[in-house]
């Protein structure tokens, strides 16, 4: 079967033929017939935050079919419609026993990104707990953007505690960002969506935000938000993209009594200036990807028609670079999928 391997980090992924894979016990074998590509790869790509031992394959949004069943297996059968939750968890630690289980203190790995091959493959080897049914009426490239695009934002917004008629900051509209704007205006409130690449305008506005604002020609982003708000600023700042700058935009654009959450992650941090945070009665709340409920609930959002698809661009394997390139490039409006001959 064709592979991309991670050969080495700050360098092009090698296509090769790789030996093919078969289900040990209480797995699945599945064929790969979507896998998305977004931030956390590049970081891969790039050895900054989880560092693979390689060679590796990656690829942690996977969606496909199942091609084989090992021993013990009851639930699912060849030809059964899939995606894959990409955490693999304990299970018996407080975080997985209270419904936390993306903070698992057991974590033994994540698809595609530390310690199991990913979907950058034909075909992959899936732990059987790791699947989700998948709707009929969920594509194939939907499916895939849903184990973490639509995943971490349905996430995100329950940590945001967003409330019909507040108004609220999405910083990054990118994959998760345009999920979040579709949520966000779904949940009643006033969408004001910021990136610093103006051909993202009319993409936001198609999803559901009530104005955007160019970060890249509007350098104070705080004083548009209170321009907008009556001088309030929002209830509500999401960060999708996590450099320092944008992380003191979405901080100063809060309200007395507002809340920040943090999505996005770089190496850069935000030194938080404490009379501000205290006085105002600030929030800052960290969210990390999203539970295996999340994605369920994801899934069925687009098996209804309440989120529409954030795909735009497509490459088949053969071509992972080329896409990863074009992510790399800042260009790309919603999301990219890797697609792969059937």
């Amino acid at each position: 079967m064709k592979a991309a391997i991670l050969r080495a980090f700050g360098h092009p992924l090698i296509i090769e033929d790789v030996p093919s894979v078969t289900p040990e016990d209480g797995e699945v074998v599945l064929q790969t017939m979507a896998c998305g590509i977004d931030g956390t790869d590049l970081k891969l790509l790039d050895g900054f935050g989880y560092t693979p031992e390689l060679p590796f394959i990656m690829g942690h949004e996977i969606a496909g079919v199942v091609s084989a069943v090992g021993r013990g297996v009851a639930d699912f059968k060849p030809g059964d419609r899939v995606a894959v939750y990409n955490f693999l968890i304990c299970g018996q630690c407080v975080y997985c026993l209270t419904h936390r289980e993306q903070l698992c203190l057991n974590m033994r790995g994540v698809m595609g990104v530390l310690q199991r091959p990913g979907g950058y493959a034909e075909y992959v080897r899936v732990p059987a707990q790791q699947l989700i049914r998948l709707p009929d009426s969920v594509a194939w490239e939907d499916a895939a953007t849903a184990c973490d695009a639509a995943l971490t934002a349905y996430h995100a917004l329950q940590r945001s505690r967003l409330r019909l008629g507040e108004t609220v900051v999405i910083i990054g509209v990118g994959g998760v960002g345009s999920v979040l704007v579709q949520l966000a205006r779904r949940a009643g409130a006033r969408v004001i969506a910021v990136d610093r690449a103006a051909q993202r305008a009319d993409w936001a506005l198609e999803n559901g935000a009530h104005q955007f604002v160019d970060s890249g020609t509007t350098p104070d982003i705080p004083q548009a938000v209170k321009d907008v708000t009556g001088g309030l600023g929002a209830d509500c700042v999401v960060d999708v993209v996590g450099t320092e700058a944008t992380m003191r935009a979405g901080f100063n654009s809060a309200q007395r009594g507002g809340r920040m959450i943090v999505v996005g992650y770089t190496p850069e941090h935000l030194p938080l200036p404490g009379k501000q945070l205290a006085q105002n009665e600030l929030e800052v709340i960290g969210t990390r990807a999203g539970r295996r409920q999340d994605l369920i609930d994801a899934l069925h959002l687009m098996a209804t028609g309440q989120l529409k698809s954030i795909v735009r661009h497509r490459y088949p394997l053969e071509q992972v670079n080329e896409a990863l390139k074009h992510l790399r490039s800042g260009t790309a409006i919603g999301r990219i999928v890797l697609t792969y001959s059937t």
